[in-house]
This record gives C-alpha cells, sequence and structure tokens, in this order.
C-alpha cells in the first residue's frame, strides 16, 4: 500500500489561542480570519477563478491535540453525556486527526510573496494547519434532502451578553487593532463554550478564554454572561 506523506500548505491566523471557545461548527459565527498560503504554494496561478466561488471547503489538522482517537465520542449535541461512533461525529479525536469546514471566502491577497485567503466564519485554532483548499460548489455539496441526523437543526442562541463599563473601556482601548472585538466576543460567548455536560450544573460561575492577545473573563448567572475584564496576555 502506498504510503501518503502530505505537507500543510498553509497555516490559519485565527483569534483563538485554545481550543475552549472554538464554535462547535463553523457557519455558527461570523468572525473574521486569514489563512496564508506557504511560498511554495502561492503561484497566482493556484488561485486563478477562486474569487468567483463565494465559500471555500478548508481541509486542516486538528493540531494541539495529545489525546489518542476514542471509537466511542460525546457530541455536545446529545448533552455532553450519550456517546456515539466517532465516525458519527465531528469529532476532533479521531484516527487520522483531519477536519473538514466550509468558509465564506472574502477576498484574496498578497503579502510578502504569499498568497493570503481573508475567510469569515471558520471554527480554527490559531495557527491550525491547512492541507488543502477546494471551492464550494452549491449543486453538488447543498443536498436539499439530507437528513442531519440527532444535529438536524442550527443550535439556538443560549445566552445573553452584556459588558461590565471596565470591560467596555477595555475593548476600546483595544480597537485600533481588533476594531470588531465586542462583536467577536459576544458571538463566541452568545453560543454558551462551556463542556455540555457541564452546563446549568456547574457550580462554577467564572470562567476565562483567550482570543487574539487577550484573557476575556466573564462571569454566568441566570441564563446571562457578563464579561468582567479582559487582561492584556504578557
Amino acid at each position: 500500500m502506498t504510503d501518503y506523506k502530505f505537507s500543510p500548505i498553509g497555516f490559519v491566523h485565527s483569534c483563538y489561542k485554545e481550543k475552549f471557545g472554538i464554535p462547535r461548527q463553523p457557519a455558527l459565527v461570523k468572525i473574521p480570519a486569514t489563512i496564508e498560503i506557504e511560498q511554495a504554494y502561492s503561484d497566482d496561478d493556484a488561485f486563478r477563478e477562486l474569487e468567483r466561488f463565494s465559500h471555500i471547503w478548508v481541509i486542516f489538522i486538528f493540531h494541539g491535540i495529545t489525546n489518542k482517537w476514542k471509537s466511542m465520542v460525546r457530541p455536545p449535541r446529545l448533552g455532553g453525556n450519550k456517546r456515539v461512533g466517532v465516525f458519527a461525529s465531528r469529532s476532533m479525536y479521531r484516527p487520522n486527526p483531519i477536519g473538514l469546514s466550509a468558509v465564506k471566502l472574502e477576498s484574496i491577497e498578497r503579502k510578502d510573496n504569499k498568497a493570503i485567503l481573508n475567510i469569515i466564519g471558520g471554527d480554527f485554532l490559531d495557527l491550525t494547519p491547512v492541507l488543502d483548499i477546494k471551492p464550494y460548489i452549491p449543486y453538488a455539496d447543498a443536498i436539499e434532502s439530507a437528513r442531519g441526523g440527532y444535529a438536524s437543526s442550527q443550535p439556538e442562541t443560549k445566552l445573553q451578553v452584556s459588558f461590565s463599563e471596565k470591560a467596555l473601556n477595555e475593548i476600546a482601548s483595544a480597537g485600533d487593532h481588533y476594531p470588531k472585538l465586542e462583536s467577536v466576543i459576544e458571538q463566541i460567548l452568545q453560543l454558551d463554550p462551556r463542556p455540555a455536560y457541564q452546563g446549568n450544573k456547574s457550580i462554577k460561575n467564572e470562567f476565562a478564554i483567550k482570543l487574539y492577545d487577550y484573557d476575556v473573563k466573564w462571569q454566568v448567572s441566570d441564563e446571562a454572561i457578563t464579561v468582567t475584564e479582559l487582561k492584556k496576555i504578557k
């Protein structure tokens, strides 16, 4: 049998500095990210006609994972308690840690002799290695009669998000570098990133999430989230 070896064609730059907080599906948020293509693959001809497609498929590697693959996993959509087969899930704990996400392609630009793809809606940890990119073709990829099993509909927004005055001041001071920071935080926290098996049963109500250069601290009370402060990561 042929021994295949794969090398990344590029890497994602995103706001997510840790797995905690990454949306469980890419289309749940509209947060910008970029894919920086390695110089060896940044030939203009390789991307000719791609901008005519509104969306692309990104094939990537789940990196930063130390756990081995599991035959049974606990999908968040089932409350984090019921187990299903790994091949009936989109879990990262797979025999080969490969992911597939459809994202919106905003534009393609060049920087330092590299192609940069500006995308919206990714679910990628920062510095995720990208193996391949393919155009999303609606007539072939959107199957109207498809069944979604236990994930037949988009999850509802669970929590209302508000910001303390201190947090708003800190967001304002970050505006030059991250002008959409408030929206990014709100979109992520609305989806309730707490582990599904904890949910409302967790006695813990204070959390922190790493986004961009910040530890974002937040509290949960009565099905609402309050962002209390942003602390710059040193």
